[in-house]
């Protein structure tokens, strides 16, 4: 304790040479200015991890089950009426997912087909997805297709029936004829009834979704094969019970269950990546900002000789001296990471609220026009546990270079 009292009387003490206050002030607003820095692009990168999870419900459903083993799961449909009679879900559907070639008037594109079944659009909501026509994959014998925003422009469909739409897969079946290479495929021929937009790439850049039964024609399925089972929680029921409902209702090994976040894991793991990595680029201008900080204690040390001195004489040893400097180094450290941390949560704050940072770019064409921030208190904890340790090692450093020139001294 008495070397903390030293050390806090040192700090705010006045120093008999002018500069080593403003060394001191500057190694103090380095620290805060790198300690908010890292406040605020962390709270950045939560704010568009929520933005992302938040757009997954468009289309991504609460719970996803696909085959344990192989590419489909045999008898879906009767699955899917196991599942819904819990009472913990409100639906299953089967889903059918494949590659595919689709043909609109003269062009041409390479698709992911989707096949969902008659209830699929109400299920999902779908209507506030929809930016042209109408979804009527709810007509189970209809031919009809509904576009994503990706494909409708790259093939320039528009659900105003004018040219039929042409989709191929290649036979699951039977042998290639070279002479005829049309016979290697399956086709369909749909009209397009509407074109939907979520802001999501992987559901916007390349997906035909159309009649379930339509596509497992085309794939030569056997009846009651999916690719997939989307499943709905009942009303109040979280996703994690429904989850702990269906597994003790399928046998298991049967299916994996994945939830939003697991269907879109390499999405969230790369935002997280690029957040610690920023992080770490961050962490190292702040242990440059803490040079300081080695600065200040090396003329401090110098100042403060005749004080060392009566110290020697009073009885404090060379262990309680140099704790005295340690422990000055690392208030520097905390006093300006707590201000940088309680202006870069001021700051987050402030733009969660008001958003007054824009992005750039055309507002009209862009689905935010502010960055999006979450404050973290984990991610402060972090931030001053960071703070803290480079001001600690600040401290050791200096006495270590303080001990190396003075054993110079004596040798020379």
């Amino acid at each position: 304790m008495l070397s903390f009292f030293i050390a806090r009387r040192y700090l705010l003490a006045r120093k008999s040479h002018n500069a080593v206050n403003i060394i001191s002030m500057v190694a103090l607003c380095g620290v805060a200015v790198a300690a908010m820095a890292m406040v605020a692009v962390m709270s950045v990168f939560n704010g568009f991890s929520d933005l992302a999870a938040r757009r997954l419900s468009a289309l991504d459903p609460p719970l996803t089950a696909r085959p344990a083993k192989g590419k489909v799961i045999e008898g879906a449909d009767s699955l899917a009426a196991l599942i819904a009679a819990l009472p913990e879900i409100e639906a299953a559907m089967p889903v059918v997912t494949e590659q595919g070639l689709a043909i609109y008037d003269d062009k041409q594109l390479a698709v992911t087909l989707v096949g969902v079944a008659p209830d699929w659009g109400r299920e999902m909501e779908v209507s506030h997805i929809i930016i042209d026509g109408s979804d009527m994959t709810a007509d189970a014998e209809g031919a009809f297709a509904t576009l994503a925003i990706g494909p409708a422009v790259r093939l320039g469909a528009h659900p105003d029936f004018y040219a039929p739409l042409e989709v191929f897969v290649p036979r699951r079946h039977g042998r290639y004829n070279p002479a005829n290479p049309a016979a290697a495929f399956r086709t369909d021929t749909l009209r397009v009834s509407a074109v939907y937009r979520t802001d999501q790439q992987e559901h916007d850049d390349d997906r035909i979704v159309m009649p379930l039964e339509r596509l497992r024609a085309m794939l030569d399925y056997d009846a009651g094969e999916a690719s997939s089972l989307q499943i709905i929680p009942a009303p109040g029921v979280s996703p994690a019970l429904a989850r702990r409902a269906v597994e003790k209702a399928v046998p298991s090994g049967s299916i994996e269950l994945l939830d939003r976040m697991q269907l879109q894991a390499y999405s969230f793991r790369m935002i997280e990546i690029e957040k610690w990595i920023s992080f770490l680029m961050l962490v190292f201008i702040l242990v440059i900002a803490s040079f300081n900080i080695i600065s200040t204690l090396s003329l401090l040390i110098i100042e403060k000789e005749p004080s060392i001195a009566i110290l020697n004489a009073l009885g404090a040893g060379r262990a309680t001296i140099n704790r005295i400097f340690v422990i000055q180094g690392w208030l520097i450290s905390l006093l300006g990471g707590i201000a940088g941390i309680v202006l870069g949560a001021a700051l987050v704050l402030a733009q969660q609220w008001g958003g007054f940072i824009k992005l750039g770019g055309d507002p009209a064409k862009m689905s935010i026009s502010a960055y999006p921030v979450r404050l973290d208190p984990l991610d402060l904890l972090w931030v001053i546990g960071i703070v803290a340790a480079v001001g600690l090692l600040t401290g050791l450093l200096t006495l270590a270079v303080r001990k190396s020139g003075a054993r110079s001294t004596v040798q020379s």
